[in-house]
């Protein structure tokens, strides 16, 4: 391939002979990394998807590559100019593949500080209109790549969450859609407007916005900041476990989604990270740092998204990340899918007779939530049910399920002694909330960002950022008192505890008991599957009944002027 075009190059800019040897030479060797950087990027797609460190050396060699390849472009621009007749847009494609590398490196490791590498590349393209002049040449095919530059730049800022860039971009790629269709008369058109209508949803998903005085809107990052777990009280006695694993599954027939990441995947995925912190932004390749370099806090559980997957693909997997689950570390497992119910009467209260979550068929469901039978005596076929968790439980394991049958897991049992937790939904809403469930789940916003999901629950939609600092200082103390509460229990048992030591277990064990304390305090939570529950269960009245959290919970109520959503005397009621 580089012969051939060499010949052709060399042959358009005159006779062969006319050039020197030096410029010759710089043609030959930016066509071989251009081949060998695109062979690279293509054999990424081989490279199994999960296990942790089989990629890593391939990913080192392709990053040496395209460094290679952009600092050459940038030394010898001038005779590539001339003698290759390299193009604008040519090398925004080089820059895209290069934020592509980050992004993929981001999903690979968790660390977020990849993702603010990919968005410099990507950022770079756009302020230097690297891909201005594609649509001057009459090739479709060449449009299609600005086009997906956009949607990548968009998951990237959408996940550090940049919303004020998000929306210029989308405009922007609206016009180059419509501009795309006109000129070309695609059949993709009804895919590219798909896209345009998915991010819409996802921008808008957040059910309360939080505005600075001159209206513009605030934005909130929910990831892990130094405050953001309450402190262990001195000498207290916890569990050492670590989070080191996590598989985040989405399979919601009707939520709102972008690329393959749906609302309540994009919450729990920022729940399990912390703030990024900006990387040189020269190219480094990753997990090429000096020790010495390294930054000093814990690194970001490592996780695997799964958008939709089929039982076979969410059990690899899982086994995956049992196999390589270091000692003292924990696997947590979210579960934000369409609940399964048992389809027969069973006689047995076994794990597998009460139904459980979908995992996908590969065919289209049948009218929604309802799946195909084949025989009412025969379990559910595309379902996890409690039991497919079973082996899993031989290490300490704590999952999180957000499910209209999510209590199908409070029948666990806990086989081998290991530290398990199950945080499970309510089955069903109040009807006034109910048509909220597209834009995500109210539990899932509980754990994600609890004062949100307090307001939204309080009738409000929107809220001066003033008031929101004040309630945020509030809540991090109604977090330490809830902590307090789960630590000094004499009843609770003790896996709650054991993973108590873990900064983001425990700030979703304190999130989780705030959300059920709240929801029990609610005038319109009447009903028991209005509610979580936990498996072990927790001890009401020390925790999500205790009467000290009823009171912050009205005090941060009578902040907001909402005092009257909530039950006053609730130990009354019960």
């Amino acid at each position: 391939r580089t012969e051939l075009a060499l010949k052709e190059i060399m042959s358009s800019g005159g006779a062969e002979d006319d050039i020197p040897q030096a410029e010759r030479k710089t043609v030959t060797d930016f066509c071989y990394l251009l081949d060998k950087s695109k062979q690279l990027f293509n054999g990424l797609r081989d490279l199994p998807q999960y296990g942790q460190k089989q990629w890593q050396s391939y990913f080192g060699r392709t990053f040496d590559v395209y460094t290679k390849l952009w600092k050459f472009q940038q030394q010898h621009r001038q005779i590539l100019d001339n003698r290759y007749g390299l193009k604008r847009w040519q090398i925004g494609e080089i820059a895209s593949k290069i934020g592509q590398l980050y992004y993929h490196y981001y999903l690979r490791t968790s660390e977020t500080s990849y993702l603010n590498e990919a968005f410099s590349f990507y950022s770079a393209i756009r302020q230097r209109s690297y891909y201005s002049q594609v649509n001057k040449e009459d090739r479709p095919e060449l449009v299609v790549k600005k086009l997906r530059y956009y949607a990548r730049f968009i998951v990237v800022c959408l996940l550090l969450n940049k919303m004020d860039v998000v929306k210029d971009l989308v405009k922007e790629l609206s016009d180059e859609i419509e501009d795309y269709t006109h000129r070309f008369n695609t059949e993709d058109q009804v895919e590219w407007n798909l896209v345009l209508q998915e991010v819409a949803a996802f921008i808008e998903a957040d059910p309360v916005m939080v505005l600075n005085d001159d209206n513009t809107i605030v934005i909130t990052s929910n990831r892990l900041s130094e405050t953001g777990a309450p402190l262990l009280e001195q000498g207290m006695i916890v569990g050492q476990l670590a989070l080191a694993d996590a598989l985040i599954i989405g399979n919601c027939n009707n939520q709102v989604k972008f690329s393959e990441l749906t609302i309540d995947m994009f919450r729990m995925l920022q729940a399990l990270e912390r703030e990024p912190m900006n990387l040189a932004s020269q190219m480094n390749k990753p997990g090429m740092q000096e020790s010495t370099e390294k930054p000093a806090r814990r690194e970001n559980p490592h996780k695997y998204l799964l958008y939709k997957p089929t039982f076979s693909q969410l059990y690899t997997f899982l086994a995956a990340s049992f196999k390589e689950l270091p000692a003292n570390s924990v696997l947590l497992i979210y579960l934000s899918a369409t609940g399964v119910f048992p389809s027969g009467r069973s006689d047995s209260e076994g794990p597998y007779d009460f139904g459980g979550v979908l995992t996908n068929s590969n065919r289209d469901i049948i009218n929604g939530d309802a799946i195909h039978k084949r025989n009412q005596s025969y379990k559910e076929m595309h379902c996890l049910h409690p039991g497919d968790l079973y082996p899993f439980t031989r290490k300490p394991l704590f999952i999180i399920v957000d499910s209209s049958n999510s209590v199908a897991y409070k029948n666990f049992t806990n086989l081998f002694g290991q530290p398990l937790v199950c945080l499970l939904s309510p089955t069903a809403y109040p009807k006034a909330l109910q048509d909220q469930s597209q834009r995500g789940s109210l539990f899932t916003l509980f754990l994600n960002n609890p004062l949100m999901a307090f307001l939204f629950v309080s009738g409000l939609s929107s809220m001066r950022r003033g008031l929101w600092d004040k309630c945020q200082d509030y809540l991090r103390k109604i977090n330490r008192d809830i902590a307090q509460l789960l630590t000094h229990s004499r009843s609770i048992d003790q896996s709650f505890l054991q993973f108590f030591g873990d900064e983001f277990l425990r700030l979703l064990l304190t999130r989780f008991v705030f959300c059920s304390a709240t929801m029990r305090m609610h005038k319109i939570f009447r009903e028991t599957r209005n509610y979580p529950e936990s498996y072990p269960q927790l001890p009401r009245d020390e925790t999500v009944e205790n009467p000290h959290l009823q009171k912050h919970i009205l005090e941060l109520a009578s902040i907001l002027d909402v005092r009257n959503v909530f039950l006053e005397n609730t130990l009354d009621d019960y």
